[in-house]
């Protein structure tokens, strides 16, 4: 990839967004946690940043130009990708830690459970597990 062809701050196509998404300034700074000017500022720069315009204000807010219907898909897929991208991470970065009990019969208990402990917990079970 050509790193130097990206000329945004991926940041502000959040806010751009969240804000196609919520509909106005207020609600995306909301839903970001963010001050409103703060949010709109981030918008106007990459606005700036990409040479269009993505909103224009009407009587009832903001709504998407052209050029902002077209990139919102794009943004949507990059808005998508950073989901996945935290939901792998936090995944990843979550261990299950304890103790497991397991009520079996005597007979699951000795015939069936022991091929299967490895499976089930990969650490020792059993002393001479």
């Amino acid at each position: 990839m050509d790193w130097r062809s990206v000329r945004f701050d991926w940041n502000r196509a959040r806010a751009f967004l969240v804000t196609a998404e919520e509909g106005s300034l207020s609600a995306a700074a909301r839903a970001l946690g963010m001050a409103q000017p703060t949010l709109g500022r981030q918008v106007e720069a990459l606005q700036e940043e990409l040479g269009v315009v993505l909103f224009e204000r009407t009587g009832r807010g903001l709504e998407l130009t052209p050029s902002g219907l077209d990139l919102l898909e794009h943004v949507r897929t990059m808005g998508e990708a950073a989901g996945r991208l935290s939901l792998g991470a936090s995944g990843r970065a979550q261990a299950l830690e304890g103790t497991i009990a397991i009520t079996a019969s005597e007979i699951d208990a000795a015939y069936l459970l022991p091929p299967h402990h490895r499976e089930i917990a990969p650490h020792r079970l059993w002393p001479d597990g």
